[in-house]
């Protein structure tokens, strides 16, 4: 019998179970930031392995010693800004007025989107603004994954109104690194979309537990849809069988160990499984990052980040280099 006032299971947060309406997530609020520059950067993962470093947080039972941990390896070509959009608040919310793209853009970038036309304003001439953004294109013909269509999408800008501005004129069609936004023992978010299962049923989807050899029509389904007359239809609430995975998520906190422009320090001998050779610089996230290979991450940095977590990077001893790393 379940309990009276006892809470409800599962988090709403998930809720509506749905797919993702493409395979990089949307970033809907940005971390505010004193100096100017980029809030963002994107990579994709190559991989994960493992690495030897020394533990230096300070409340750690380990503290002082060496630790194995998981790794994952982002490739981080770089990106170029395309556009600055121009933003004034309404009643509502935020809406674009005006949007000015670079004088000169990569050819690849029309297998994404028309070719982008001059707008007819100016940088300068643009005055009643309340906030600024850039459009930024990724370059994937630079690694070995074998595609040329570039992603797009909207990165923010840190700094005062004024700063952005200054930033966007000076850069605007530019190449940005991922050293020039972020360094070692900084604290990540990671907008991901998660790996495609597929159809799959209730007890691999929800978790719903098996039933006895002598239940009632199937083993692998929920006892209970619900009532037969005071409703007379399943509410979806109810575990069924359906399409699971490829959702948008988003991992909090996550450490980066290094950044790294030489690959050869990491790649394997043979390369990554089902990825190949890391070419260009790249991030090492300490544990796991959600998504298959292959796949772009967008990383934020951490709009509320654990103030616990030493600011420095461990340092790092060793790093698994085998041939079969996953």
């Amino acid at each position: 019998m379940g309990k009276a006032h006892g809470s409800r299971h599962g988090s709403m947060q998930f809720w509506p179970r749905k797919l993702a309406k493409r395979v990089y997530g949307r970033v809907k609020s940005w971390p505010k930031q004193k100096e100017a520059g980029l809030l963002g950067f994107s990579g994709y993962k190559a991989g994960m392995t493992q690495a030897l470093i020394v533990d230096n947080r300070k409340a750690s039972v380990t503290k002082g010693q060496q630790i194995a941990v998981p790794v994952t390896v982002i490739e981080c070509p770089p990106i170029k800004i395309a556009s600055s959009r121009f933003y004034k608040k309404t009643i509502n919310g935020l809406k674009v007025i005006s949007e000015v793209y670079a004088e000169k853009t990569d050819k690849e970038l029309s297998r994404k989107i028309p070719a982008p036309k001059k707008a007819k304003k100016k940088i300068d001439n643009i005055k009643d603004f309340d906030d600024i953004r850039i459009n930024v294109y990724t370059q994937p013909k630079l690694t070995g994954i074998g595609r040329k269509k570039p992603e797009l999408y909207e990165l923010g800008l840190g700094g005062s109104k004024d700063d952005k501005l200054k930033f966007v004129k000076e850069n605007l069609g530019k190449e940005v690194k991922v050293s020039d936004i972020f360094k070692a023992g900084d604290q990540l978010d990671m907008h991901c979309v998660t790996k495609g299962k597929g159809y799959q049923g209730p007890v691999k989807r929800f978790g719903v537990q098996i039933r006895s050899h002598k239940a009632e029509k199937t083993k692998r389904g929920v006892g209970s849809l619900g009532g037969w007359r005071a409703q007379q239809h399943v509410m979806p609430r109810v575990p069924h069988a359906g399409k699971m995975g490829f959702h948008t998520r988003t991992e909090y906190n996550k450490l980066i160990l290094k950044i790294g422009n030489k690959p050869e320090e990491i790649n394997p001998k043979d390369g990554f499984l089902n990825y190949g050779l890391v070419k260009n610089d790249y991030l090492l996230i300490k544990g796991s990052v959600a998504g298959p290979k292959n796949r772009i991450v967008r990383i934020v940095k951490s709009i509320r980040p654990n103030k616990l977590m030493p600011k420095d990077a461990p340092s790092i001893q060793w790093i698994n280099l085998e041939s079969k790393q996953g």
